[in-house]
């Protein structure tokens, strides 16, 4: 929560005094922390959106210090492998402008036209959860001290920050 706030609320304004929301109280939403060594460095957050298979990814964040390398790739990679494996078929995000193409580089696809969400020009994508079983992990530079858990169908106790 901590590294969502100082992105979200400190760093972009995009979200005023608090980025935490009705999803973070739901038991079923998994928050993903990665660490560096002993330092916590990105997050991010999924959930699932109806029981027809639909999945949202969202509140991706990584410290500036990290932005460069593989932490981010890492979390939408790990997030889409473990709406996978629960069973999902498709992952939505709004995704801000200057991200797109970080995102369509690892598979997204545009889903409609750009929309404002919490004041920002956004662009909604979407991922085929299909596609997460053929990720060529080998296309990732390898970073050795970055930490993430294994992808899995049920939160960790580890990994829910919130109950």
């Amino acid at each position: 929560m901590r590294i969502r706030h100082r992105i979200f609320v400190e760093e972009q304004r995009v979200i005023p005094f608090t980025d935490v929301d009705d999803w973070d109280r739901d038991p079923d939403t998994v928050h993903v922390l990665a660490g560096r060594g002993s330092e916590a460095v990105g997050t991010v957050r999924l959930s699932r959106t109806d029981d027809e298979g639909r999945w949202k990814g969202d509140r991706l964040a990584v410290l500036p210090g990290y932005r460069a390398g593989v932490v981010g790739m890492k979390l939408v990679r790990f997030a889409v492998a473990t709406a996978a494996a629960a069973g999902g078929d498709a992952m939505d995000a709004f995704v801000q402008l200057q991200n797109v193409t970080f995102f369509a580089r690892i598979g997204w696809r545009r889903n409609g036209p750009e929309q404002l969400y919490y004041g920002l020009p956004h662009q909604p994508m979407v991922f085929e959860l299909s596609d997460a079983r053929r990720l060529d992990e080998s296309e990732i530079p390898t970073d050795a001290c970055l930490r993430l858990p294994a992808a899995r169908d049920a939160p960790s106790p580890l990994l829910v920050t919130m109950a």
